[in-house]
């Protein structure tokens, strides 16, 4: 497992009808991890392109085994634990900027245990998550444009919570058909397979928690999903 202001008063995500570096810093687990918004298709290694095909062909039996919803934006209410990160939301912000904001806070070759001892509240609050795979700090620096893409694979979900998020501008991000904006303190549910598409138009940096958990399933679904999760782990 990696563990990769105030309270808004309107809605994480409302519906609504020059790019830069976009950071990401994991806890624990790894330091932090820079990335551009745009990575070449044709030089994907030959298990990205397999893992490719494997969604193309088991994602819709993924679908149909689901016990929630397969919708772009999912009903938070839906998984009790987002309460809890909603919560404890500041204390997780008060590590995400202390950890993830300055510049040289963690090392690249940051230990699991330096890790830990930063942001042992955000850590405690994550390792309740049922089927918790992955949580990181997502940095969204001004004037990012992230391009459209999609997730590896239906077997996991993406959580967002919100913690900084400026207030100049517009930041968004546009899952399938739906607008969504962030709110402080605020979670939202979604699944990355489909299409989406982030923009930064501020001069401040978005932060937000960012989770990845496994999507509850039957069987026969199920056993397909882990045998394209561990080749998505692998394409990574």
């Amino acid at each position: 497992m990696t563990v990769g202001a105030e309270l808004g008063q309107s809605s994480l995500w409302r519906d609504s009808g020059g790019s830069a570096v976009r950071r990401r810093v994991r806890v624990p687990g790894v330091g932090p991890t820079t990335s551009a918004s745009t990575v070449g298709k044709a030089n994907r290694p030959l298990i990205a392109r397999i893992g490719e095909r494997l969604r193309s062909a088991f994602d819709p039996v993924i679908a149909s085994s689901s016990l929630v919803a397969n919708d772009p934006v999912l009903d938070v209410r839906d998984f009790a634990w987002t309460a809890g990160l909603r919560d404890d939301w500041a204390a997780i912000r008060d590590e995400a900027v202390r950890v993830a904001l300055p510049a040289g806070a963690l090392p690249g070759g940051a230990t699991i245990e330096h890790s830990l001892e930063r942001c042992p509240r955000t850590a405690a609050v994550v390792a309740r998550i049922p089927g918790l795979h992955s949580a990181s700090f997502s940095i969204l620096a001004p004037g990012t444009h992230i391009p459209e893409r999609r997730g590896a694979t239906k077997r996991l979900i993406t959580c967002h919570l919100g913690l900084i998020v400026p207030r100049d501008g517009d930041v968004r991000m546009r899952v399938h058909d739906r607008t969504v904006r962030w709110a402080e303190g605020e979670t939202l549910v979604f699944d990355d397979t489909y299409r989406h598409e982030v923009w930064n138009d501020t001069h401040g940096t978005r932060v937000v928690l960012l989770i990845q958990f496994e999507r509850p399933l039957r069987n026969p679904g199920k056993w397909i999903a882990d045998l394209v999760l561990r080749v998505a782990r692998r394409s990574a």
